[in-house]
């Protein structure tokens, strides 16, 4: 049976997989070979953000200065962009996924299965959700997940790096692998969707850390300390929640290598140094430096925080806890070396 693959997002980190997923579905007989792409509309000097897409192959506000395949086709219409399409791949910050399952339930293909490369989790007053658990109990099909440390701006470069896919049914993983995998970006599957899924929302937490570390110039050592430290609580986490979680995810390139990257560079660190640097609020600072992307380090704290206060767990959590009050108290930065 032939796949169509279909992609719902298109910021920074859904334009570079759109220009792997592009290239590598023409290697294959049973891919089609275009892509659709669903577009959030806005408008650059008065152009249609997906007109310029389709005719300049080029995200020019999320990802300037890269070609996009010319099989990779922009589309406003999200319902049009996943009609007939059996693979689809999520990559849009979590808070629009239930929206966006809700326009698509009893209108995608019967055969679908979806992966998730969103890295966050979807708290309510019961508890808290996956995004893959929010993805399969609303559309009625399996859904892998893609996490890893992948700094999307040298993926789309074609920088060498490796990124994991956990999957539950292995044909999907297999299936999934082949659209993702190059000769940069290496990819491994393993059966582990909540470690792999785990791993890739509560690091964006400990990159807060880690950038208010380098605001207050602590340096490296505190630096890997935080580190340390953050590996050690997700770990916790997940596994408190989750007893099937493995040890050995935590070792592939979702878990420790993820949260290696993202406390050295991306959105998450540089913020956090700069609400240090500036005196401002991550709202503000959200605002100003992240051309309209969201900052979900902030927001999975939260997230976390309203999980572990309402079990009792705070203090098991040292480091989550009080990144959450530095971000959302008014604590002061030092506080992250004082309280742990």
């Amino acid at each position: 049976m032939s796949e169509k693959v279909a992609l719902i997002g298109s910021g920074n980190w859904g334009s570079a997989v759109a220009k792997i997923i592009g290239r590598n579905v023409v290697k294959f007989d049973h891919f089609d070979r275009d892509v659709k792409m669903w577009v959030f509309e806005e408008k650059i000097n008065g152009q249609n953000l997906t007109e310029i897409i389709n005719t300049k192959h080029e995200n020019v506000k999320y990802l300037p200065g890269i070609e996009l395949p010319e099989n990779i086709i922009a589309c406003p219409d999200l319902l049009e962009t996943c009609r007939d399409a059996t693979m689809l791949v999520f990559v849009v910050p979590h808070q629009f996924v239930t929206s966006i399952c809700k326009q698509l339930k009893g209108k995608i293909h019967p055969n679908c299965k979806a992966i998730s490369l969103i890295k966050g989790i979807d708290v309510n007053e019961n508890g808290f959700r996956l995004i893959t658990d929010m993805i399969q109990d609303s559309l009625g099909i399996r859904a892998c997940v893609l996490s890893g440390a992948n700094i999307a701006n040298e993926v789309a470069e074609e920088r060498f790096c490796e990124t994991t896919i956990g999957y539950r049914n292995r044909a999907d993983g297999e299936l999934f692998k082949q659209v993702f995998h190059t000769p940069s970006f290496r990819v491994n599957i393993v059966e582990d969707v909540v470690g792999v899924e785990l791993c890739g929302a509560l690091k964006n937490i400990v990159a807060v850390g880690g950038g208010l570390v380098d605001g207050l110039k602590l340096g490296d050592n505190t630096k890997a300390a935080i580190i340390r430290i953050g590996l050690y609580e997700m770990r916790k986490f997940s596994q408190m929640f989750y007893k099937d979680v493995k040890d050995e995810t935590f070792f592939e390139s979702c878990g420790v290598a993820d949260l290696i990257t993202t406390c050295a560079g991306g959105r998450n660190r540089k913020v956090a140094e700069a609400h240090v640097t500036t005196g401002k609020s991550f709202d503000q600072l959200e605002k100003e430096m992240l051309n309209g992307q969201k900052l979900q380090g902030t927001s999975t704290a939260e997230d976390m925080y309203n999980i572990l206060s309402k079990k009792n767990l705070c203090s098991e959590f040292p480091l989550m806890t009080v990144i959450y009050r530095i971000c959302y108290e008014g604590l002061p930065p030092i506080r992250i070396v004082e309280d742990i």
